[in-house]
């Protein structure tokens, strides 16, 4: 009777906590929303941790009507771009690479010249301009792109024989699926970027941990799983499945309907059906949320089947975090549960010595040994004296302890990621 009802308080815990917390992977750091607010924590140059409150308001505590259900969806996919694309500069600025690369390279004639015009906002222009490239180039690739191969592939290979209203959305759809897929597995080749799937990987540990409702330790968020059904890699799956059934109906509406541009039927002028097709995103984005939000809170054969190219996909997007990372998911969901308002700085530990053994770990109060090799070369006969040198000086763990086999075992996955965080929802 007493476990039953320890079971039970541990299932109304997860209850409670799902989907309060969410977050997003950056350059060596995670963003985190939460009930208390949003934070960014990064690891910077020196081995610290930067813990640092970020504001932002979203439209659904200022107006009611952006919280309803498909409006919110819309509505926080929007804004999660925006505070990504925010949170991955300011994570940069914050962790000092960038004052690294002023050091080691000179500043070119574009550099000076945009420094010159825009002074101390540079580094906002710049984004802003890669984030409108972003997202032209994602259009082109994943919208413009499949519809002119299918075009061209039925038109010189095919000869009229894929001219089918039902089936062109469907080959459509999988050219889509390719070109993510291909440009996921490309990207991941990246040192930069396997880095930050390696931080993706302990926002989803850290997340598990919480929603579990275990202590936030290193230990206990290395042994959870790093798939959840609310990442955003499954979101982008969903839509893209979605988006497929969508094409679908619209063209044999579209087909019943006689409508045409310059004489063709509208789904045979690429430029025009792929206007539609964005036309229509929105649609498709508000109902893939609804699916996400629903899928994070039922397990059934029907989200199984709909979550699994996501959570496969998850294989690519993250990948087993060392334990420096993860400890700086453990101070970002912190700093969202308690309500971090000051900047706080935290001092290298253990973990990122053991993570990193050519780091210099300072002098030891009250003994003065260092781990600096210049030291201790200067100093042989002392150190002789005292004790073996390997006693001393080695602060290092030579081979870190190995990470768990952890299996994609759907009928395990009862918690949620991040895709905006929802303290309502």
């Amino acid at each position: 009777m007493s476990e039953n009802k320890e079971k039970k308080s541990k299932d109304e815990i997860m209850r409670e906590r799902l989907g309060t917390v969410g977050g997003q992977a950056l350059i060596e750091g995670i963003m985190m929303n939460g009930p208390k607010g949003a934070s960014i924590a990064v690891r910077r140059t020196d081995g610290s941790v930067i813990v640092k409150p970020y504001e932002f308001k979203r439209l659904r505590e200022k107006h009611k009507f952006f919280g309803i259900p498909f409006v919110r969806g819309i509505v926080n996919f929007v804004e999660s771009l925006v505070l990504g694309y925010k949170s991955l500069s300011e994570a940069m600025n914050l962790s000092g690479m960038l004052d690294m690369d002023e050091t080691e390279e000179p500043e070119g004639k574009l550099d000076k010249w945009l420094s010159d015009h825009f002074g101390p906002k540079m580094v906002a222009f710049v984004s802003a301009i890669g984030m409108v490239l972003g997202v032209v180039l994602a259009m082109g690739l994943f919208v413009y792109l499949p519809s002119l191969l299918i075009r061209l592939l039925d038109t010189y290979v095919a000869k009229g024989a894929i001219n089918n209203i039902g089936l062109r959305p469907l080959l459509e759809g999988l050219v889509r699926i390719v070109l993510f897929v291909g440009y996921i597995a490309a990207v991941s080749m990246m040192k930069d970027i396997k880095r930050v799937f390696m931080y993706h990987g302990a926002e989803h540990k850290t997340i598990f941990c919480y929603e579990h409702g275990l202590p936030l330790t290193v230990e206990n968020v290395r042994k959870q799983m790093r798939f959840h059904p609310r990442c955003g890699t499954s979101f982008i799956f969903v839509v893209l499945i979605i988006s497929i059934l969508m094409s679908s109906v619209l063209a044999v509406i579209l087909h019943n309907t006689g409508a045409a541009v310059g004489g063709k039927p509208v789904i045979d002028v690429t430029w025009a059906w792929s206007l539609i097709k964005l036309a229509v995103l929105p649609v498709v984005v508000g109902l893939s949320y609804e699916y996400i939000r629903y899928a994070g809170k039922h397990e059934n054969t029907c989200t199984k089947i709909f979550s699994s190219p996501g959570l496969w996909m998850q294989r690519l997007t993250t990948r087993e975090p060392d334990d420096s990372m993860i400890e700086v998911g453990i101070e970002s969901v912190k700093a969202v549960l308690d309500g971090v308002t000051d900047e706080n700085i935290i001092p290298p530990s253990d973990y990122y010595y053991k993570c990193f053994p050519d780091a210099v770990k300072p002098a030891d109060e009250g003994t003065g040994i260092t781990d600096n090799k210049a030291d201790v070369e200067e100093k042989p006969e002392d150190t002789a004296e005292k004790a073996p040198e390997e006693t001393v000086f080695d602060f290092t763990v030579k081979d870190n302890p190995p990470l768990p086999n952890i299996k994609n075992d759907l009928a395990d996955i009862d918690g949620s990621d991040v895709f905006g965080s929802d303290g309502d929802r």
